[in-house]
């Protein structure tokens, strides 16, 4: 439905009218000067007709080598970051990149033309380059992560703050080891005097100059990046391009309960398992105290920040649509009663990272945040960069469970695909046909 703005959009490019651009299109155009560059040349070579330069079937065809860019750049994360796996691993370090390239929201909008394959492979390129160190890399392709998306931005932040976590996790360690009587961070750490002493340290780092000389010699170009991205929005006068009026940021709190849950969702056959509810009953069990406030304060959250998009009450073309209206919508009491399955979902989340480290997962969570509760619409493509960068550094799973998901991702895919080519409708007023999608 978006491909009737990006489309002639890209057209226009291909004929060289840069300076023309349609209102309606609200992101950077990252997409359009990407396929400008692949197609042209392409054309040049094979000779092909006129009538094939820049059609839609090109210019999906474009998503579909970014998407095969995906698949490539997942498992070389993948491999740095379960390095110590044995040997024997690297069949499911390869099944396991297969699987998240097949990741149905991802996997859906690579046959169409939409700027989620672009966007995900330039914000994975641009965490695989901080990841092996390559910072000023990183930072390129950041921006180019954001020509695609504004959005973006956040995960060049991430890029940053995972490099300040590391330095942060070698002070701690050495803080630490001058006191023998302490250990390192860990989750321990979350009850109350451990907050304390946590914060505590994070005010001493941060406030220390050769720290925060260190920090800034480190990420400077991260930095460079979100400061061209600061005048943008000044200049712009906010993130937005084209339409701004269907896209206002809000402070959506239950945005992150939904994360929750379609993470929960997706990542069931890789994550669940008895243990795992084992050690949930016994966390109720021995901070129920804590649980209750939490669970209060969510409530209160869900109560007064619950932002409803006209989109989503609107358009029957998307599932979001027929969740909302068959779920939330079936009574008001619904969304509060949903409350103890969110924390179940986010307690889930947490406990999936537990082997990161605590300043890594903090930033990871702040940026998660900043992703998804200014959004005012439920849209479950918002969820594919934080939910791939989850399972990316989530621990490597069992080859049966690996099969699992990708039974799950296999399954869905066919049910969408199936469903957006078979199952057409059309709406009162007009003759077009509509399909169902994400």
């Amino acid at each position: 439905m978006d491909e009737i703005f990006h489309v002639p959009q890209a057209q226009k490019y291909c004929e060289g009218k840069f300076s023309e651009w349609d209102p309606m299109i609200t992101t950077l155009p990252g997409l359009y000067l990407v396929s400008v560059g692949v197609i042209k040349p392409a054309v040049w070579l094979v000779d092909c007709t006129e009538h094939l330069v820049c059609s839609t079937a090109m210019l999906r065809f474009v998503n579909l080598l970014f998407n095969c860019g995906n698949l490539y750049i997942l498992y070389l994360i993948i491999c740095k970051l379960h390095v110590k796996e044995k040997s024997w691993a690297s069949g499911r370090r390869v099944l396991c990149a297969l699987t998240l390239s097949t990741f149905p929201v991802l996997y859906f909008f690579t046959f169409l033309y939409y700027t989620d394959a672009g966007s995900t492979f330039f914000t994975l390129f641009a965490h695989l380059m901080c990841l092996y160190g390559c910072h000023k890399a990183a930072a390129l392709l950041g921006v180019c992560a954001v020509l695609f998306r504004q959005s973006n931005v956040i995960w060049v932040v991430f890029c940053a703050g995972s490099v300040i976590a590391q330095k942060m996790d070698e002070a701690w360690s050495l803080e630490q080891s001058k006191k023998r009587d302490e250990k390192s961070p860990s989750r321990t750490l979350l009850a109350v005097h451990g907050a304390r002493k946590v914060a505590r340290f994070l005010l001493g780092y941060l406030t220390t100059p050769v720290n925060v000389k260190a920090a800034i010699s480190s990420t400077w170009p991260y930095a460079t990046a979100c400061l061209g991205f600061g005048a943008f929005v000044v200049l712009n006068d906010g993130i937005v391009v084209g339409d701004r009026s269907s896209h206002e940021a809000c402070l959506n709190f239950p945005q992150l309960f939904y994360f929750f849950s379609f993470t929960l969702a997706f990542s069931l056959p890789v994550s669940l398992s008895l243990q795992q509810l084992v050690r949930f009953l016994q966390v109720l069990r021995r901070h129920l105290s804590p649980l209750l406030l939490v669970t209060l304060v969510s409530v209160l959250l869900v109560w007064k920040f619950t932002f409803v998009h006209k989109y989503l009450l609107a358009d029957n073309r998307h599932f979001t649509f027929y969740l909302w209206k068959n779920i939330y919508q079936k009574h008001q009491l619904v969304r509060f009663l949903l409350v103890p399955g969110y924390l179940f979902a986010a307690w889930a989340f947490l406990d999936t990272l537990k082997t990161k480290s605590l300043f890594w997962t903090l930033a990871f969570c702040v940026c998660l945040v900043a992703a998804t509760v200014p959004q005012k619409l439920l849209e479950f493509r918002y969820f594919i960069v934080p939910y791939l960068l989850f399972r990316v550094h989530a621990p490597l799973p069992s080859l049966p469970r690996l099969l699992l998901e990708f039974g799950l991702y296999t399954v869905v895919n066919a049910a969408t695909i199936y469903i957006f080519l078979y199952k057409t409708f059309r709406w009162a007023d007009s003759d077009t046909v509509q399909r169902f999608m994400w």
